[in-house]
């Protein structure tokens, strides 16, 4: 039941970018935040159509965390500057694909990533950002809110669709969501918070309602 429940939310945000990117497996993506909630499932689902699969990670564990789902590549961001990870892994032509799942100043760091005419989807674009370098490359440039279907009552329909597609995936290996190991209920909510501000957590994390225990 964790995870059934973990998996929505970012699986239809993750399936949703991708559609509007329309992969293909001739791209090369890059996902910024392979092993964070909607991240982990963006690599899972860009390998499930043949892509080849770059991501953005804070250690080398969390790298391995990342090859293990699926990632052919793995940039660990704190130690290697964009330009340097786009020359290494590109030959400096940049991601026909960039699934930003950091969005906000990071923003910055996909445009400077994609290549000329590629694709950016983010999940947060609630920033301010210089949008030259969109018009040098010819960049297309998506936003995702997964929400707003349900705040609107409109599309909810393609949810589903999208949900019943990902049953196929999950029951034949394919995509498989990441629990963080600790446990929450309700009476530690605002422990999982915290925990999930810290940017320590793996995948998602699962607050379990049915265990009321203090």
């Amino acid at each position: 039941m964790h995870e059934a429940a973990a998996l929505p939310l970012v699986a239809i945000t993750a399936w949703d970018g991708f559609e509007r990117l329309s992969l293909s497996a001739s791209d090369h993506v890059l996902v910024h935040g392979g092993v964070g909630g909607v991240g982990h499932i963006a690599v899972q689902l860009a390998k499930a159509r043949g892509s080849r699969v770059a991501t953005t990670v804070p250690s080398n564990e969390a790298a391995d965390l990342a090859h293990k789902l699926g990632a052919d590549e793995t940039i660990n961001y704190l130690e290697e500057k964009v330009q340097s990870y786009v020359d290494r892994l590109t030959a400096g032509r940049g991601f026909e694909v960039v699934f930003d799942t950091i969005g906000g100043n990071n923003l910055s760091n996909s445009f400077t990533a994609a290549a000329y005419e590629g694709r950016v989807v983010t999940t947060n674009a609630r920033t301010s950002q210089e949008l030259g370098q969109l018009h040098a490359k010819a960049l297309s440039f998506y936003v995702v809110f997964m929400l707003l279907p349900m705040l609107r009552g409109v599309g909810r329909d393609r949810h589903g669709r999208i949900l019943r597609s990902l049953t196929h995936l999950v029951e034949a290996g394919k995509v498989r969501p990441l629990i963080d190991d600790r446990e929450f209920t309700l009476a530690t909510t605002p422990d999982a918070y915290r925990w999930l501000a810290s940017g320590k957590a793996r995948g998602k994390v699962v607050i379990d309602v049915t265990n009321h225990a203090e």
